[in-house]
């Protein structure tokens, strides 16, 4: 019994070690690890009944916490950008756009990774999206597997840094330091790792040109079903949600004073953009969504 109360954290470590063997979730783990050997302290007397009373009232000052309200909604951002689609959607075409240059799909993924990252602040979102789309279409326009898994991991933990980053609003909460502050000081360096990444992926392209080939002619260039580009459909949807979501942020507080049923001259100017750019992706959700029923 001597052993165990000198060894109280190691053994803690251990017993999280072999709950996360047995394939338990990592959520999970933690909170059983805690909660199992938080009892076995507090009968052994090397921890204070007190700290297992506090557990609701903790509980309940974590949901309350304003700042952490953003982690579940950055989250759900990352599985809809993961589950719908558009990161495939837009890794092929950046994908396009460099695929003439050597190291061009290197270079979509780098700047993929970094979009993902100022999108969603979820690590797993990139790298899965990122892995499962690209690394089969690196390896078959023959880049090196070593170069094409490195630069898919490396732009995929862009999203620790990049802001909006989820360990950034948690360092935050527990610094005591404001949210604007922990973004403002992790920009620079996010966007600097970014450019870094480019620059070894144009180095290694001088050095190395077979490892990171440039994509053949018949696969970079994307058609719709009707032999067209596309770019015109694209210009004109872009063109139409973006003026609906000017309009709408113009005329926001009109609309707020009829919702409420008394006038309101001033709306916060963050309710006004989140709105407005609700207006505008709704609609080409709507446009999609009829596109695909007439198809």
């Amino acid at each position: 019994m001597e052993f165990f109360t000198q060894n109280f954290a190691p053994i803690m470590f251990a017993g999280l070690i072999i709950f996360l063997l047995m394939g338990f979730p990592v959520a999970f783990s933690l909170g059983a690890c805690g909660l199992f050997f938080g009892f076995i302290g507090v009968e052994l007397g090397l921890l204070p009944e007190a700290l297992l009373q506090a557990l609701p009232l903790r509980l309940f000052g974590i949901m309350q916490n304003d700042t952490l309200l953003a982690i579940p909604f950055f989250t759900l951002m990352g599985l809809i950008l993961e589950r719908s689609g558009m990161a495939e959607d837009l890794l092929e075409t950046i994908g396009q756009l460099f695929g003439p240059v050597r190291g061009g799909l290197a270079f979509a993924v780098i700047f993929v990774g970094a979009l993902l990252a100022a999108t969603t602040g979820v690590v797993a979102a990139s790298v899965i999206s990122m892995g499962l789309i690209s690394l089969p279409i690196m390896l078959r326009y023959g880049y090196d597997r070593r170069i094409a898994s490195g630069v898919i991991a490396a732009s995929g933990t862009l999203a620790q840094i990049i802001p909006p980053s989820l360990v950034l609003i948690i360092l935050a909460d527990q610094l005591g330091r404001s949210v604007g502050e922990m973004y403002k000081g992790a920009f620079i360096p996010g966007f600097m790792l970014t450019a870094m990444y480019a620059c070894y992926v144009i180095l290694l392209a001088i050095i190395r040109p077979k490892w990171v080939p440039a994509l053949p002619l018949e696969a970079r260039t994307i058609r719709e079903d009707n032999g067209k580009s596309g770019l015109l459909s694209l210009l004109l949807l872009t063109i139409l949600c973006s003026g609906i979501a000017i309009y709408f942020g113009e005329h926001y507080a009109d609309v707020y004073s009829w919702f409420r049923g008394e006038r309101v001259d001033k709306v916060a100017t963050d309710e006004t953009i989140v709105v407005s750019m609700c207006g505008g992706v709704m609609l080409a959700f709507v446009i999609a969504l009829i596109n695909k029923v007439t198809r």
